[in-house]
């Protein structure tokens, strides 16, 4: 089935409402260095399409239980950069539509401005994660992913067509992303709710960022063997952690924005995953 029910980590922190997630593509190409699909998808940062995805899915569709939303897309962006020539997505999108499916999507990409006329007639939102604002940091994290700036404007066209916009400013990273949260909250000032989470390590993601970043896990390595672990992943100290959800709600709020925090046993309202902005 394409239409899986949403929980990959099955997590008891999870706080998502039931829901469906479709992931038009297998891999992701912008190969961010904190990505956690490495730790399930082979070749992860290989892009592939799925053989019969479209004829499939409508199948499914048809016994869709109108009730949840579906999600695009938590474990393969949903615009790699192949979609610009490909436009599978966009008939996802159609799909959907033609169903009268909610859709909650989610990208690190610019490629759905493209698809704004499809969107603006669905019940949808439309979503963008903000890492930093920073261009030389965002390169580093995330080198093949358009820059934040462009993933801005693009979702500031989506909001003037009247599409419901969100954000997610994730992974926050002490000593580096979390030293511009505020610089990047400015600049999406006008999204209605902005879901954060601290960075959380498995071995395949630690591996990468003492490869790239090897100064700043000088810094974070000693924390994360304080903090706790969940599963296969290493999440800061609680207090920590807390401390820094604690101040990122309370910008968030002043900005006049609703507040999600994501796998955090932190709190969320009105909802984790800015689902309650899809209509109903």
């Amino acid at each position: 089935m394409y239409l899986r029910p949403f929980d990959p980590w099955k997590s008891r922190l999870c706080t998502c409402p039931s829901k469906y997630t479709l992931n038009v593509y297998t891999g992701c190409d912008h190969a961010c260095v904190y990505c956690y699909i490495t730790s399930y998808i082979p070749k992860a940062f290989h892009v592939r399409t799925k053989d019969g995805l479209l004829p499939a899915l409508e199948r499914e569709l048809r016994r869709l239980d109108k009730r949840y939303i579906v999600a695009l897309s938590y474990s393969s962006d949903p615009y790699p950069t192949i979609e610009r020539e490909l436009g599978i997505t966009r008939e996802v999108l159609e799909l959907l539509k033609r169903y009268n499916a909610r859709c909650l999507l989610l990208t690190k990409s610019d490629i759905f401005e493209r698809d704004l006329d499809l969107l603006g007639e669905m019940k949808c939102a439309v979503g963008i994660t903000v890492t930093t604002v920073d261009e030389k940091k965002s390169r580093l994290l995330e080198p093949n992913a358009p820059s934040p700036m462009e993933r801005i404007q693009a979702l500031k066209k989506a909001r003037e067509a009247g599409i419901p916009v969100y954000a997610r400013i994730d992974p926050i990273i002490p000593f580096y992303t979390w030293e511009d949260f505020g610089v990047t909250l400015s600049a999406l000032k006008f999204v209605s709710h902005i879901t954060v989470s601290t960075l959380k390590l498995r071995r395949d993601i630690r591996k990468r960022m003492e490869a790239k970043f090897p100064e700043l896990m000088e810094k974070l390595n000693p924390l994360y063997e304080k903090g706790d672990r969940m599963g296969e992943y290493r999440y800061l100290p609680r207090e920590l952690r807390f401390q820094i959800l604690n101040e990122a709600e309370r910008m968030i709020k002043n900005a006049g924005i609703t507040f999600g925090s994501c796998r955090e046993g932190y709190h969320s309202y009105p909802s984790c995953d800015g689902s309650h902005l899809v209509p109903p």
